[in-house]
């Protein structure tokens, strides 16, 4: 393909490809104990909060290492991040694996498959404007969050199947073999850049760092996006953390809770792949952003008050549908209005929030839970509200020049 001088590879295809292998690993080895908490608590001989914490600590580790790893990106490039990353996801996956009858060392493992998560995922833009035209990145974007989401399915699906026939060391050392395989495809196959670049000329300048963290904290509109992901992303990361025991007290048993909670990841599948390519299509990003946020809100409601079975599928579908697709979205706008702050920069402090948020939100929803029914009812309607706050702020966003300036050919000083 060619557009306005510049060249699409076909290879930048592998580059993604590969890249959304590691991400799928990832996030199948931090999901993997959550769908089989009681089953692991009694093999290892410690509490669900115990087991709990091997998940949880993904949040927490982020928090620290999510700029090292921005600013690895941002001077080293996602080559070399990403790389990082892969092996320690490939390296602690494995032991997590040759070392999983003992607790201590599958908790280490954890950690260590935690610190290598942000230099993959603050990645995410940065893949898509190293290799993809400018009417592709969020296309890109979508499906190297699509990856995050078929990591997460694919650990609450599998890991209850294998670990009822083949025992959890056994699955780990899967787990662990799997992780291993992705990181090699990536260190041998990932390349830096295209032999040309492949977008404007001169986009490759770039702001240092934390002049970049400067710089975005003076931009409105990116502010605004750090609220709007602080709430979208802490939701997601609740609601998926309590899913049983939203669900319980209102009668749904624990398997119809891991129905849902799997439908809410189809969803998100199926809008990564929908609504970042109509973006990149209309060349908007606002307002599919306030439209993800209205479907969020109302599906969210349904959740929390649905008594009905196909009622509780259909409001998880729409929340994972409108909730997940609008995060690659978001990630592409932010990188836009606030160029030529680096892609990891902007990536990394979106997902930032959305990890600090999560921990606070899972926290509260467990403290202001009814003490006597153990309903979750109160804090999702404050989570519901917080959403459609949410929506109000976005109303402030408006769209980017820079878009409009690299379509034309040239570059323009974004709107911020």
């Amino acid at each position: 393909m060619l557009e306005h001088g510049v060249k699409a590879y076909g290879y930048r295809w592998v580059v993604l490809l590969v890249f959304m292998a590691i991400t799928v690993l990832n996030q199948l080895l931090w999901i993997t104990f959550a769908p089989i908490t009681h089953d692991a608590a009694a093999f290892y001989g410690v509490s669900d909060l115990s087991i709990g914490l091997l998940s949880l600590s993904f949040m927490i580790v982020y928090i620290f290492v999510s700029i090292p790893a921005s600013w690895t990106i941002d001077r080293y490039g996602f080559r070399w991040a990403v790389g990082i990353g892969a092996v320690l996801t490939g390296a602690f996956g494995l032991t997590r694996g040759l070392l999983a009858n003992d607790f201590t060392w599958v908790m280490i493992s954890q950690i260590g498959i935690a610190i290598g998560q942000p230099f993959i995922l603050n990645a995410v833009t940065t893949v898509a404007a190293r290799w993809f035209p400018v009417d592709e990145r969020a296309t890109a974007a979508g499906l190297g969050s699509l990856a995050i989401y078929l990591g997460i399915l694919g650990g609450l699906v599998l890991t209850p199947y294998l670990t009822l026939r083949m025992a959890i060391p056994s699955t780990l050392v899967l787990y662990g073999a799997g992780s291993v395989i992705a990181a090699a495809l990536f260190i041998a196959l990932s390349r830096e850049h295209p032999p040309t670049p492949a977008g404007p000329a001169g986009e490759e300048a770039k702001a240092l760092m934390f002049d970049g963290l400067k710089r975005v904290v003076r931009s409105r509109n990116f502010v605004v996006l750090l609220a709007v992901f602080f709430v979208g992303l802490g939701v997601f990361n609740a609601v998926t953390t309590w899913i049983e025991e939203i669900l319980g007290p209102r009668g749904f048993s624990s398997t119809q809770a891991g129905v849902t909670g799997g439908v809410m990841i189809v969803g998100g599948i199926v809008g990564a792949l929908v609504l970042p390519a109509l973006s990149d299509r209309s060349r908007k990003r606002v307002p599919f952003i306030l439209a993800a946020l209205v479907g969020a809100s109302v599906s969210l409601l349904g959740l929390t008050l649905a008594g009905s079975y196909g009622l509780l599928l259909s409001s998880a579908f729409g929340l994972g549908f409108f909730l997940l697709s609008a995060g690659p979205i978001g990630f592409q706008y932010g990188a836009e209005i606030t160029y030529p702050v680096p892609e990891g920069t902007s990536n990394g402090l979106l997902l930032l929030m959305g990890q600090i948020s999560g921990i606070i939100f899972i926290v509260g929803m467990d403290s202001f839970k009814s003490p006597t029914t153990g309903s979750m009812t109160v804090p999702l309607l404050a989570l519901v509200a917080l959403t459609v706050l949410g929506f109000f702020l976005s109303t402030r966003l408006r769209e980017s020049n820079w878009l409009a300036g690299a379509e034309s050919g040239g570059r323009s000083r974004p709107a911020g």
